[in-house]
């Protein structure tokens, strides 16, 4: 049987580059943390791996603190929220900005400080697009703001740019964070266009291995002792999170990092067409939930009366895989809260599905796709 990966935005195939260097770690089985000669070539692989993650960052003169690894995108997220907020300089304020259709990693810290006493001001994002007239009327007294670059399920790409030059021209001592695990290297920027004091990024989004992800860290947040760390041991990773270092993982997330960013303008642009291209053959009576401005690898689609999940099987049945929702979320019983933000009824959102797409994807991997979404049209039994 054929089999057609459509889940990228949950996870991506390794690449034969990143197996070799991960294959080439596991040769090096000393702690980073120790002096002898076995310790310090697992050391290197660590500053190898974070100088190749820095560069497509486009950070090119990195100071190693700048970036953390982590064990997820979750972990960096939470390091940035509860480190920042938790931070004694920081108790300055006590509201923080975010939105309503953010990940979990990001919503759940959000409803525990929350419980805490911090305001959180969730920012609509109906249609894709980030309210930027409730943004403005917000953006005063605000300790910090965590915007995501890439909606995880609708592919809806925030200006996150003009978010944060808002909310720092209101209160220039804001931390600004941004959860890039969607965009990094599905869109160009760096750290100073994006005007983001922290970023998370994972390596199994873009080809690498999962259990391993970073946070990037803005020298002036170093500097003025405005982050904490919230796992605390040995004081690995400059202090700032503890526990030894995944050395395999990490020079897989290297590896990704520096492949990613050699090809990245043909990948975007193969990406971008195949989207296009699936978009415009969809069958007539698929609905496309496409935002006004849209990262080139997802496309969010309701289906006419037929739930999402019984598509999502009939599909594999056929050997292609595409997803209900996030994959951090696919279990819950309640509606995807991304896509009721968006706009989508309860009803609606049950019976959606997300394609996501890689630079591996071909043509013929999206018109088997699209037949076979006709076919279940066809054939599967429509709710009432």
């Amino acid at each position: 049987m054929q089999k057609i990966y459509f889940d990228n935005s949950a996870t991506t195939a390794l690449t034969e580059q990143v197996k070799r260097a991960m294959n080439e770690a596991m040769e090096c089985y000393g702690n980073p943390s120790s002096l002898h000669s076995a310790g310090l070539e697992a050391e290197k692989i660590l500053r190898e791996a974070r100088k190749s993650i820095a560069e497509a960052l486009g950070v090119r003169s990195l100071r190693d603190s700048q970036l953390i690894f982590t064990s997820s995108g979750s972990e960096a997220s939470n390091l940035a929220i509860f480190g920042s907020v938790y931070a004694k300089a920081r108790r300055t304020a006590n509201k923080i900005i975010t939105t309503d259709s953010e990940h979990p990693s990001v919503e759940n810290p959000m409803k525990k400080l929350e419980a805490e006493g911090f305001k959180i001001v969730r920012i609509s994002t109906k249609g894709g697009e980030l309210d930027m007239e409730m943004l403005c009327k917000e953006a005063d007294g605000v300790l910090l703001a965590s915007i995501m670059m890439v909606n995880n399920e609708t592919g809806a790409l925030y200006d996150v740019e003009k978010a944060f030059k808002i909310i720092k021209a209101k209160s220039p001592d804001a931390v600004c964070h941004c959860d890039a695990v969607q965009g990094f290297l599905k869109k160009k920027f760096t750290p100073q266009s994006l005007g983001a004091d922290l970023i998370t990024i994972s390596a199994h989004k873009i080809h690498g291995p999962k259990g391993v992800g970073a946070l990037y860290i803005d020298p002036d947040m170093i500097k003025k002792k405005k982050i904490v760390p919230y796992i605390l041991g040995g004081g690995q990773e400059y202090g700032l999170r503890s526990g030894t270092e995944n050395t395999i993982g990490i020079a897989g997330f290297g590896a990704a990092a520096k492949e990613g960013s050699a090809s990245l303008d043909p990948s975007l642009e193969k990406m971008r067409e195949l989207r296009n291209y699936i978009i415009s053959n969809m069958p007539g009576e698929i609905k496309v939930n496409d935002p006004k401005n849209a990262a080139p690898h997802v496309v969010n689609i309701t289906l006419p009366r037929i739930k999402s999940e019984t598509m999502l099987h009939y599909l594999s049945s056929k050997g292609i895989f595409v997803s209900s929702g996030s994959a951090c979320s696919s279990h819950s019983a309640t509606p995807s809260s991304a896509l009721i933000a968006f706009g989508l009824s309860p009803k609606d959102a049950d019976c959606s599905l997300r394609i996501s797409l890689c630079e591996l994807n071909t043509k013929e991997d999206a018109d088997a796709l699209v037949y076979s979404l006709g076919e279940g049209l066809a054939s599967l039994v429509r709710i009432r």
